[in-house]
């Protein structure tokens, strides 16, 4: 892999994106940057605000302008789980660098987080966490140019030396 150009995580919320791209950020000297966070920077608000306000369908397109607008080099990307409804920012993020998906099963999920409307996960109205992760797992599976399973109980420490394995 070349290594001159960007990590670009996507997953579903909960896998650990985040804290396992801090880590390897800082494992490979490189910026990090959180696509959840920019999208809060940019509309001043909350992620579950965004969605209780102004909905399901604005929330996306924020996101997509959003990372539409990122330019890094040498940077760790976490993306939000929804990143992968987005063809033209999943497109961009392709040309940025390699795109991982961290794969987790629903055991897992459902350890991280028991409400998902409180944590900002795009999700149709009574959809459940089983629905989505099959949904969405298809199109992580399209976009990856490398999956990385994430088995409930590992640690973060252990999963960025499997993700720097998968990279060497």
């Amino acid at each position: 892999m070349n290594l001159t150009t960007n990590i670009v995580l996507i997953g579903m919320p909960g896998v650990g994106k985040s804290t396992v791209g801090r880590l390897l950020a800082h494992d490979l000297g490189w910026d990090f940057l959180d696509t959840d966070a920019l999208i809060v920077e940019k509309e001043g608000m909350a992620l579950h605000d965004i969605i209780d306000r102004v909905g399901l369908s604005a929330f996306c397109t924020a996101e997509e302008r959003a990372v539409l607008g990122i330019r890094a080099r040498r940077t760790v990307i976490s993306t939000g789980g929804s990143v992968v409804y987005g063809s033209s920012a999943m497109a961009h993020l392709k040309r940025l660098g390699t795109v991982i998906y961290l794969a987790a099963d629903l055991d897992l999920l459902l350890t991280r987080f028991s409400d998902p409307d409180s944590r900002g996960v795009v999700r149709k109205p009574g959809q459940s966490l089983s629905s989505l992760l099959a949904e969405r797992d298809l199109l992580y599976r399209r976009y990856a140019d490398l999956i990385l399973a994430c088995p409930g109980g590992e640690s973060p420490a252990a999963t960025l030396a499997r993700l720097r394995n998968i990279l060497a």
